[in-house]
């Protein structure tokens, strides 16, 4: 069969739902789990590194578009994810049940050569030795008490009891956190998927709480800005119309600060919620119950995770409100100064008019004196006229004709004048 034009994106699309899958896995089985977070060179600088190690045993190297790649290499197993805005590295290997009497069971990075290890482009965000075990590799109780820290400890049943966690939250000395899983009777492909929720609910813990450190910086910056909003809105209230050029670049200026911060820290805030979201998703997706008389996971990152949840929410909201804020007192100080420009252009408006008044009667006065001026002209004309025409015959002296026509001209210029204004005044 023959499909039509297939969109670019399409393969991409759809493979989506396949991305990063999680392994089937067997227990007894030791992984270590390293987030390494950078900028985007760092991200691809991992991938050369990864090439590196892949290089020195002969292994093909990944692709150049690839976010995610695991094989085995000399005695470990390796998964490289990349994402967004960090690196997952994930080292597993198979152990042998009786190397679990030992004070220190053997770790996944134990296997991994020390030095490359070291030099994991990026900084290091969460690293995590978690084993996955038989229930009856060791009884529970020695087994978390040579591990973990009884005074911390966490733990609870998953994927409805057949399994059990625990965890203490802590970082011990080697630097790494530790996870206890004692699996019986789950399915390879189904332990896969719980090591990979275990894992995920660790990194993500930790990439929410990058948000935390922003919101406490934030929260000096907003108060500054909030105190200096105050300032302003009182002197607003109190200040006369030559001060308020001056309120107005201060204003603008903390706009331009306030915007400026929560372009600086929106998306890390962003993040961190997106990032607490996912957390609660896979707390959901392992299926916990309450495991004795000890805290669950759940439980535990519920009651740890709120208050920098709440804190980097309420940065959020306070940002929100401050910048509502500072438009509204914008808004305000804006509409004050064009009430106060709309007054001069009035005062301005009744002073031309009063200066178009008196011109036009300045003008009336002109034109009463245009009239005596052209009917002067006009008689004299007459006069001249009257002579010469005396001389032929004309029966009136040129005085008594120039007299006569004085009235008769200034009537006629008169008229004239008006009906001039009047046929100006109708267009």
């Amino acid at each position: 069969m023959v499909l039509p034009t297939i969109h670019p994106l399409r393969g991409v699309l759809h493979n989506e739902v396949h991305a990063r899958p999680p392994e089937a896995m067997v227990a007894p089985l030791a992984l270590s789990h390293v987030v390494m977070v950078g900028d985007a060179a760092v991200r691809e600088a991992s991938r050369a590194h990864l090439a590196a190690l892949l290089r020195e045993h002969h292994l093909p190297e990944p692709a150049a578009g690839a976010t995610h790649l695991r094989l085995d290499v000399a005695g470990f197993r390796i998964r490289w994810e990349l994402h967004t805005e960090f690196v997952s590295w994930t080292f597993s290997r198979p152990i042998d049940p009786q190397g679990l009497a030992e004070p220190e069971p053997p770790t996944a990075a134990q296997a991994v050569p020390q030095d490359w290890l070291a030099a994991l482009p990026g900084q290091c965000l969460a690293a995590l030795h978690l084993w996955a075990l038989p229930t009856g590799a060791l009884p529970a109780q020695e087994l978390t008490r040579q591990l973990l820290r009884e005074e911390s400890l966490v733990g609870s049943r998953v994927v409805d009891g057949q399994g059990a966690v625990y965890t203490d939250f802590a970082i011990h000395a080697d630097g790494y956190a530790r996870m206890v899983l004692l699996a019986e009777g789950i399915t390879a492909r189904r332990l896969g998927r719980l090591v990979q929720r275990l894992l995920e609910i660790e990194t993500y813990r930790m990439a929410a709480l990058l948000g935390l450190p922003a919101a406490r910086e934030s929260a000096a910056v907003l108060g500054v800005a909030e105190d200096e909003l105050a300032s302003l809105a009182e002197a607003i209230r109190v200040a006369g119309r030559e001060q308020e050029p001056q309120l107005l670049d201060r204003l603008t200026r903390l706009a331009g600060q306030v915007e400026s911060h929560y372009a600086a820290t929106h998306s890390r805030f962003s993040a961190s919620a997106a990032y607490f979201e996912l957390v609660d998703a896979r707390v959901q997706d392992i299926h916990e119950s309450r495991l004795d008389s000890l805290q669950t996971i759940g439980e535990f990152i519920e009651r740890r995770l709120s208050p920098a949840r709440a804190t980097c929410a309420w940065s959020v909201r306070r940002q929100d409100a401050l910048s509502q804020r500072v438009s509204r007192i914008s808004n305000l100080l804006r509409t004050r100064v064009e009430i106060e420009q709309q007054q001069s252009s009035q005062a301005l408006l009744a002073t031309m008019n009063q200066r178009q008044d008196l011109q036009l009667k300045l003008q009336a006065t002109v034109e009463g004196l245009s009239v005596a001026a052209i009917t002067y002209y006009i008689v004299g004309l007459v006069s001249h006229l009257a002579e010469g025409a005396h001389a032929i015959g004309w029966p009136f002296s040129a005085e008594a004709t120039a007299a006569c026509a004085i009235p008769v001209v200034a009537l006629a210029v008169w008229l004239s004048l008006r009906r001039l204004h009047a046929r100006l005044l109708g267009h």
